[in-house]
């Protein structure tokens, strides 16, 4: 036993002159590292490969942003980071804030303005100029073109993608979590509805005289598949324009505009179309309109937009 606690002393006292004479700098990356791995937060620099196929190394944490879509604008404040932002798109309308930040233009950015407020960051989209955002990186200005996301999954990728870039890390994981969970409780109202008791939906998404709807490979069409709906118009791809006869053809069980935003009364003028009144929809006054931010706009409220268009489709298995 004796030999057993000298052994034992032995090695600890090894262990603390190994410890003793370890190189302090390994030791405190060390110690940064497991801080860093548990609280999620992210080490500057960082390089990320956005959305145009460029990687862009971000320096350090910013603390002033330019977002200039209003889905990036939405993620970010979703993250917490509503006082970094100091710039944002024309078309900009959510969350209320966003109305006291310095406007830069629309998809033509206003590159002198967007200079002038001295970003660290600017969360840009493919569809801006390409001309303009060379100019903002040839200003030294870090330019981020997010993903254009067309489905939940990519939508999830932005988040992501933003939340690296910003040091939101863990911000954007919860965020995400908190999507999933709701999606997850909003389609265990409606997974029960069987093929037959399916409702044909036909959106419109601008009026007459030139009627489009969403086809195949757009956000309404996922949103109607998983609440277990049909898409009048799922055989089409894309935005499509519609003439009143493919319509009344469709015969649909309801039709939902998402124009009410801009045109008043949109209901009252599709419940009074000429020619429209056989149409189950009309017949049985099943049209609705919905904000259209919340069903084709890529960022956290898309969720929302989904349990909009089940209550709409669906109000029965959301009234227990």
């Amino acid at each position: 036993m004796k030999k057993l606690y000298v052994l034992l002393f032995s090695i600890l006292l090894i262990g603390g002159l190994l410890t003793g004479c370890s190189n302090p700098t390994e030791k405190s990356d060390h110690k940064e590292l497991v801080k860093t791995e548990r609280t999620g937060k992210i080490s500057f620099p960082v390089k990320i490969k956005d959305g145009s196929g460029q990687e862009v190394t971000i320096k350090e944490k910013p603390d002033r942003i330019v977002s200039v879509l209003p889905s990036n604008t939405e993620i970010s404040f979703a993250l917490g980071l509503g006082k970094e932002i100091v710039g944002v798109s024309d078309y900009d309308n959510y969350p209320k804030e966003v109305s006291k930040k310095e406007k830069i233009g629309g998809l033509e950015i206003n590159v002198e303005k967007v200079i002038s407020l001295k970003p660290q960051l600017v969360l840009a989209n493919s569809t801006n100029s390409k001309q303009s955002l060379q100019q903002l990186r040839d200003a030294g200005i870090p330019v981020l073109v997010v993903n254009d996301a067309e489905s939940f999954k990519q939508v999830y990728q932005s988040i992501e993608m933003i939340g690296k870039a910003t040091g939101e890390k863990q911000e954007a994981k919860e965020v995400i979590q908190g999507m999933k969970k709701k999606l997850a409780s909003i389609l265990g109202k409606v997974k029960t509805i069987s093929d037959d008791e399916q409702k044909k939906v036909f959106v419109e998404v601008s009026p007459e005289p030139e009627i489009y709807t969403a086809g195949k490979n757009t956000f309404i069409d996922e949103i109607l598949t998983m609440i277990h709906a049909k898409n009048a118009a799922k055989k089409l791809d894309g935005w499509v324009k519609m003439n009143d006869e493919a319509v009344i053809e469709m015969n649909p069980d309801i039709i939902l505009t998402t124009y009410g935003y801009y045109t008043k009364d949109p209901v009252g003028k599709v419940l009074s179309r000429k020619g429209w009144q056989e149409v189950k929809a009309i017949k049985n006054k099943q049209v609705v309109d919905v904000n259209s931010d919340l069903v084709t706009r890529p960022g956290p409220r898309l969720v929302e937009g989904v349990e909009a268009l089940a209550k709409t489709i669906y109000p029965d298995n959301f009234a227990k």
